[in-house]
């Protein structure tokens, strides 16, 4: 399959799993003081192995939060947080996260160069994507089509996700969108990984 019918086969999954979902932000606050430890008590994490939340779109969150609970995505620092959260709990903490302000990155100076060319128009050479195609220009995601906001996320978790994906980890044959990151990664280097994860951290995205 191509990666542009995969694009769309993932958007159309990803639509219907969200479109009736409903979260209350304020109840998600309420609930919130257990993801504060890793995530901050409102969703920037101060630990860069731990990524931010806020202002991620909800319907991602959902998803994310549902695969690793049902343990499609290993996650073994949440084994014991997610079984006691219900549907509707998972729904609340990601209207929350959601509507948070993102804290601002700083990207290294050093890598910033090919980090943006990365970015923006990725390597033809080696076959790897422009990651704003699927994330926007500005980091600001896709929501519709599943696809995260990126802006300010911690380098150090985004460089050590595009290693993972690189290494042909996904979240198996429902979660058509991990495994476009398979193939967007293969190819990128060490040097490349950690240029465009720097500059990801230097995005801005402010939120609702």
């Amino acid at each position: 399959m191509s990666f542009l019918l995969r694009a769309i086969a993932s958007s159309l999954v990803f639509f219907s799993f969200n479109a009736f979902a409903q979260g209350d932000a304020a109840a998600g606050q309420a609930k919130s003081a257990i993801c504060a430890a890793c995530h901050g008590v409102d969703g920037n994490s101060v630990v860069p192995n731990w990524p931010n939340l806020a202002a991620q779109h909800e319907p991602y969150l959902v998803r994310q939060i549902t695969l690793i609970k049902s343990g499609a995505r290993p996650v073994p620092e949440m084994l014991g947080i997610t079984p006691g959260l219900s549907e509707q709990d998972i729904l609340d903490l990601s209207a929350y996260f959601s509507s948070q302000k993102t804290a601002p990155g700083v990207a290294d100076d050093t890598q910033v160069q090919l980090g943006e060319r990365i970015y923006r128009a990725g390597n033809a050479d080696s076959g790897v994507p422009a990651c704003m195609a699927c994330h926007g220009p500005a980091g600001e995601g896709n929501p519709v089509a599943g696809y995260p906001a990126l802006a300010g996320q911690h380098a150090v978790y985004t460089s050590n996700m595009l290693t993972r994906y690189r290494s042909g980890e996904n979240w198996g044959e429902k979660d058509a969108n991990s495994k476009i990151m398979n193939g967007s990664a293969a190819e990128m280097t060490d040097e490349e990984i950690q240029a465009v994860a720097s500059y990801i951290q230097g995005l801005y995205l402010a939120g609702e």
